[in-house]
């Protein structure tokens, strides 16, 4: 049997809403089919999931596996693809119609490239509203000096599952992902691979990404089960990835800028859930807020030292239960007349209205 072009590898678990969406997404893509293979990974699905993917059978390979997270369903999914390029896609997403053909020409296009990434809508799955999100400054990357790796980090989110395909030759050098990354493995393997082989990233959102009540990575504050969970994850991730990284040859600068927000965030958690010193709080919200913003007002600048300076007068737990209580009465508005910062990430978003969004038939 001839191999196929390209593989749809699709991680699910309890996605009974979701999974057939996602899986006819793929089916009606306006690339040949005979070129497409479909593997679904089912990372141990309790609900109706595994038969609703075995109606799509024999065009859907039903692969089944007690649940172990994301890293082990890509380290059982990935060697099963007969196809020369792997795109992923979490199934309570779902792809537009010309997501194949257009990633498969950016591979085509640029033959130096060993990964694909480009711009998403972000939905909210209970109002059909969102967002449509591009990079603004799309283009050929690698992670070989500081530009590089900066435009990595700020890009990230277009190189997560769903919306990266990557060449298979780069993807056996990133096997096998450490099975601690029961979420997050989707950035060690983008990492890993654009390390090996650089990456191109196209501008147009071409993956629906849904925000619902189950997102491992997206979810409410206060979940602390799923904070706790991504908490490891990101340790994990800060653990393993510098040293694979620098088997690659990725220089110790340029893995410092990737790796720095990842152990922030890890950090920030951690007070949140552990508590800590109020100093190790000054010094996370600190980072993290010098990551985040390229350029503040004066006045925003005054507003954040208030900030940072409450930071000291009272445990983590507090402070972090009294930034929560501002959020959510949304008394940022009044401080909005300091000036608004520019992120650091240039990341373009245009609001998407219901009825423009693209479904499957």
């Amino acid at each position: 049997m001839p191999h196929p072009k390209v593989t749809a590898l699709i991680d699910t678990y309890n996605h009974e809403r979701f999974v057939e969406r996602a899986i006819t997404s793929v089916i009606e893509q306006d690339f040949p089919s005979s070129e497409v293979e479909i593997l679904v990974v089912d990372d141990g699905s309790t609900d109706a999931t595994p038969a609703i993917v075995k109606r799509f059978a024999p065009r859907v390979t039903y692969i089944r596996k007690d649940n172990g997270g994301q890293a082990s369903a890509f380290n059982l999914g990935i060697p099963r693809a007969r196809s020369e390029i792997i795109a992923f896609l979490d199934g309570d997403d779902w792809w537009q119609s010309d997501k194949l053909s257009k990633v498969v020409a950016a591979f085509e296009n640029n033959p130096q490239a060993g990964v694909v990434g480009h711009g998403i809508f972000e939905i909210e799955d209970a109002t059909g509203s969102g967002s449509a999100l591009s990079p603004q400054h799309p283009g050929y990357f690698d992670l070989r000096s500081d530009e590089g790796a900066q435009k990595f980090r700020d890009f990230m989110c277009f190189f997560g599952t769903s919306r990266v395909a990557i060449r298979r030759s780069l993807l056996e050098m990133v096997l096998p992902i450490p099975e601690a990354l029961v979420i997050e493995a989707d950035e060690f393997m983008a990492a890993v691979a654009i390390a090996h082989g650089g990456a191109y990233l196209l501008a147009e959102p071409l993956t629906y990404y849904r925000l619902h009540d189950q997102n491992q990575y997206q979810f409410r504050a206060g979940d602390r089960s799923r904070m706790r969970r991504k908490m490891n994850a990101l340790a994990a991730l800060v653990q393993e990835l510098p040293a694979r990284l620098k088997a690659a040859g990725v220089p110790a600068a340029a893995i410092n800028i990737v790796i720095k927000p990842i152990h922030t965030s890890a950090a920030q958690m951690k007070l949140i859930l552990d508590g800590g010193m109020p100093w190790e709080t000054y010094r996370t919200e600190r980072a993290q807020f010098r990551l985040a913003y390229r350029k503040t007002t004066r006045g925003y600048r005054v507003w954040k030292e208030f900030a940072l300076a409450v930071t000291l007068c009272m445990p983590p737990r507090w402070f972090y239960r009294l930034r929560d209580w501002y959020s959510a009465r949304n008394l940022r508005r009044f401080r909005s007349v300091l000036g608004e910062p520019l992120a650091t990430s240039p990341i373009a978003a245009k609001p998407v209205e219901p009825r423009r969004i693209s479904t499957p038939h």
